[in-house]
Formats: C-alpha cells, sequence, structure tokens
C-alpha cells in the first residue's frame, strides 16, 4: 500500500469508492450516484481540502479529507475492510497535529469503534437534522 496525495485525476476513483462504501451503510437512504459523487470530488473536495489516497497496485482502496481541524471524509473499498488502510490514512492525518474533530452515524457501529479505539472521544449526539441524510450523527474529539 501506498499514500499520497490526492490529485485532481483521482475524482473518479474517489467518487466511485464513496458510492460503493456508503452503500454499505444500510441504514442510509442513498441520495447520490457515482457520477454526482465524482462531480463533487472533483468540484469541492480536491480544490479546498487536504486529501490523501491509498493505493494498491495502483488502485485507490481509500481516501481521507480534511480541511483546519476537521477530519471531512475517510472511507475505505469494502473490499479492502480490515487491512490497515482506513488507520494508515488517519494515522497520516493525526501526524498533522491536534486537535481533530468528525462526524459519523450513530448507527455506524464499525466507524465508532474503529475511532473510539484510536482515542476518539464522543462529544455531541443529534438527530440528524443537521445533515444531508437526516440520519442521528455524532460529533468525535481527538485531543492527542
Amino acid at each position: 500500500m501506498r499514500l499520497r496525495p490526492a490529485l485532481a485525476t483521482d475524482a473518479p476513483a474517489m467518487g466511485e469508492l464513496h458510492i460503493l462504501a456508503m452503500r454499505t451503510l444500510t441504514f442510509l437512504p442513498q441520495l447520490h450516484d457515482v457520477e454526482e459523487a465524482q462531480a463533487w470530488m472533483a468540484d469541492e473536495i480536491l480544490p479546498t481540502h487536504a486529501a490523501w489516497v491509498a493505493e494498491v497496485d495502483g488502485a485507490v482502496v481509500g481516501y481521507i479529507a480534511s480541511k483546519d481541524d476537521w477530519i471531512q471524509q475517510l472511507y475505505v473499498h469494502p473490499d479492502r475492510h480490515g487491512q490497515g488502510i482506513g488507520a494508515a490514512l488517519l494515522d497520516h492525518v493525526m501526524a498533522i497535529g491536534p486537535p481533530r474533530q468528525l462526524w459519523t452515524f450513530q448507527q455506524s457501529a464499525r466507524a465508532r469503534g474503529f475511532y473510539e479505539s484510536r482515542g476518539f472521544r464522543a462529544e455531541e449526539f443529534t438527530d440528524g437534522q443537521g445533515n444531508e441524510e437526516k440520519t442521528p450523527d455524532v460529533r468525535y474529539l481527538w485531543e492527542g
């Protein structure tokens, strides 16, 4: 596995990976298709966030995007869960410096366990009215 800064040319792969990962979260409404996610990556995420991808054999298998002290996105290809890709991406961004915050869905036990095992603390629970999916979420904080 190789970590590298995300490039504009990664937007298609990142958008596709995003949708694949989101579709594993069966409690969420599916609001976007691959093409919309690819455009979002190209037009909104990559130009305004610090983004890194994980590659295996030249294929993007995970990505992380952060802005200021927020981790905005961290997704790993569903076929690659449990292989240390998410941990490597998170560790890379966390090394830049605390504090770090992020949102994840309350129902996402896998994500919550992942963040909690790395020292993130749940700070705020919401009813989801502030997110696009209208699904209850939780804000985590890591202070280092």
